[in-house]
């Protein structure tokens, strides 16, 4: 029996440097995973403070009910969807990088998730905080770079961490547009091998480590941030 674990480690993993299928799928992960986030934050602070700036003085609405429509088409249809329609119907007729693609469309979805936790943090800020600013003399804008969005940032950062960790896991249906990703890799070893089990297996067990690796790093942030308050 371990001469017959050791054989199929061999032939899945050692064989033909196999493992390089795993190791530059977790590069391509980590690559869209990561520049991803950076997409969606951007976009959805800037979604979140148009929401929330028409919500609270009345101005923005065109821009608010664009931002809706944005929400809602992302929101209520599945992600690999939208990976497949950017990538067929949008750049169908292009050559273009499918590391590019994977990028803009799960910084698109994430986009829409980081809106609402950033707003959700801006609407849970006192309206005395925004009294205040303009006591001190600053206008709107004011407010909210100095006093609203530093408040903001502090108590969202958790919940933003935890959305990098659901996009990690998205990002496992890029094989769908033939993008060589961590799941896609081990995909790759069980076609040439034809057992499903140690590839599929090791990609599961890296995601898991990775998932509890960014976990940790999410609690310890929590409990700095918490011991910061006092």
């Amino acid at each position: 029996m371990l001469q017959s674990f050791a054989d199929r480690f061999y032939l899945n993993f050692i064989m033909d440097d196999r493992w390089l299928y795993l190791l530059n799928g977790l590069k391509t992960t980590l690559v869209v995973t990561f520049f991803a986030v950076l997409i969606g934050i951007l976009l959805g602070f800037l979604i979140a403070v148009c929401r929330s700036t028409c919500d609270k003085t009345g101005k923005l609405k065109i821009l608010n009910s664009i931002c809706k429509l944005y929400l809602t088409v992302v929101r209520g249809t599945p992600v690999v969807v939208q990976l497949l329609i950017i990538y067929f119907v949008i750049f169908g007729s292009v050559k273009i990088d499918k590391t590019f693609v994977a990028i803009l469309a799960f910084g698109l979805n994430s986009g829409a998730y980081v809106a609402e936790i950033i707003r959700g943090g801006i609407m849970s800020i006192d309206n005395g905080q925004f009294e205040a600013g303009r006591s001190l003399g600053f206008n709107y804008p004011q407010t909210m770079i100095y006093i609203i969005l530093p408040q903001v940032f502090k108590n969202v950062l958790p919940a933003l961490a935890n959305e990098f960790i659901v996009l990690l896991k998205e990002t496992s249906v890029a094989g769908y547009i033939a993008l060589e990703d961590l799941t896609k890799g081990g995909d790759l070893i069980r076609s040439r091998t034809y057992d499903a089990f140690m590839p599929l297996i090791a990609v599961a067990l890296i995601y898991l480590a990775l998932v509890l690796l960014f976990s940790k790093l999410v609690s310890l942030l929590e409990r700095r941030l918490r011991n910061s308050e006092r």
